[in-house]
């Protein structure tokens, strides 16, 4: 590697707004982050899946199998 062309790669402190530290390496002196690991809904297992104004029973009403016209007649 060429010298004085590169960045410094030093320790840094991530810092979450929900008071998390994550001590890591990186070329930034400081990093502030709004949401980690620690505190977001999918990592966290809080994350609540809705089915907003019913799109998938309407999906299904539209688009899913049918029961009778599925059926052969076998003539």
């Amino acid at each position: 590697m060429k010298e004085g062309i590169h960045p410094r790669y030093e320790p840094t402190r991530i810092a979450c707004s929900c008071g998390n530290v994550i001590e890591t390496r990186s070329t930034a002196e400081k990093v502030h982050v709004e949401i980690c690991s620690q505190c977001h809904p999918f990592y966290t297992g809080k994350q609540k899946l809705m089915d907003v104004a019913g799109r998938v029973d309407r999906f299904n009403r539209r688009y899913g199998k049918k029961k009778d016209a599925a059926a052969p007649t076998g003539a």
